[in-house]
């Protein structure tokens, strides 16, 4: 009975502590309808908005609304070592280059799978992986209510814990999501960001990392979490760069182009521009090197070992790297890679966009 009555008191405290929370925002806990979990995948984590049953590439520019883009290249899915191509169209206009064609909402968990998410997971559970992204907020606000979009099982948010701030968060998986909650005690909506119910004005910062990229209507989601911002709220997102160097050098061979789970291709250009259209103001835009070299010249050589019979295991299936080649690799990070990323420079621009807006 004493243990018992101990978990029942317990449950009783998180209850209050969440109900107060959703108080914070005008909300109930019941406002929040969960949905089925439509995927079995934890990779649907990775596209939390407004998926649909059929979805068609644009004829117009998601972003700027110019009619008709320009073919920009064509690729496989290299990760899973798949032979089916993808074409990528560009904006003449804003620079915003997006996936003609995508699959459909229903089929796109097949396109990641359980390596694709392990590999993912791999980051995500390291706390090293969101000091840098706690601070950066934390230099803009003290405390407040903080919405992550995609939140995975709470890396980010755990990184915030704490009696300053009020954790939510929007989650496609419904495990994953309860995963995030026990974690760090933020409160999850499990569903299409499109669909959250949060009132105007609800939060002092909304984050987005690696996600934007992996969404089907990207203007429709930025519009809202422009609603969702309290006046100087900031939105603090993460994102590949298309016009970088890596992608400059590599071309279909990018590594981060991740055919087809990448949807939108962003510039600092189109990033920009789309943000100034739904009501936000530049704070600070600025690219970080990550070329993906290993990544991208491993499907490389894929394509010439191809091309003379030898077919390898894709990446995503690869085993782990031996102690030897481990050692070797370490040395050739610390001696030839600096020296590529600096002669890239010249190039292009770093290969990953760290953006934060204002209302």
């Amino acid at each position: 009975m004493g243990l018992r009555m101990i978990l029942s008191v317990l449950g009783a405290c998180s209850a209050l502590r969440r109900e107060r929370a959703w108080d914070a925002l005008s909300l109930q806990p019941q406002d929040f309808i969960r949905t089925e979990e439509f995927m079995t995948s934890p990779a649907t984590s990775l596209i939390p908005a407004a998926l649909e049953t059929e979805f068609q590439s644009p004829s117009k520019c998601p972003v700027c609304g110019h009619g008709g883009g320009q073919r920009l290249l064509s690729a496989p899915d290299r990760f899973h070592g798949k032979t089916e191509s993808y074409q990528l169209l560009r904006c003449p206009s804003c620079s915003l280059v997006w996936l003609k064609d995508p699959p459909p909402s229903e089929e796109m968990g097949r396109h990641y799978g359980e390596d694709y998410d392990r590999a993912i997971a791999a980051a995500g559970h390291d706390p090293a992986h969101w000091r840098e992204r706690a601070e950066t907020v934390c230099r803009f606000k003290a405390g407040g209510a903080v919405l992550d979009l995609g939140c995975s099982s709470g890396g980010f948010l755990a990184s915030l814990k704490g009696p300053r701030w009020q954790l939510f968060g929007i989650e496609m998986s419904e495990s994953v999501a309860r995963v995030a909650e026990d974690r760090t005690g933020a409160h999850v909506f499990v569903g299409d960001i499109l669909d959250a119910p949060f009132p105007p004005a609800s939060f002092d910062v909304i984050t987005c990392f690696h996600v934007f990229e992996h969404l089907y209507r990207p203007k429709e989601v930025l519009a809202k979490v422009a609603n969702w911002l309290k006046p100087g709220g900031v939105f603090y997102t993460m994102m590949p760069n298309i016009d970088s160097a890596g992608a400059r050098i590599f071309k279909s061979h990018w590594f981060a182009l991740e055919l087809p789970r990448h949807l939108h291709h962003f510039s600092p250009r189109s990033l920009k521009r789309l943000a100034h259209s739904v009501g936000l103001q530049e704070v600070s835009v600025t690219m970080h090197r990550e070329l993906f070299v290993e990544a991208s010249l491993r499907y490389i050589l894929d394509d010439v070992l191809r091309g003379v019979g030898i077919r390898r295991t894709p990446l995503a299936y690869a085993k782990p790297a031996s102690l030897p080649w481990k050692i070797v690799r370490k040395g050739i990070r610390l001696t030839v890679l600096p020296l590529i990323t600096l002669f890239s420079i010249p190039i292009g621009e770093g290969e990953s966009i760290h953006a934060i807006f204002s209302r």
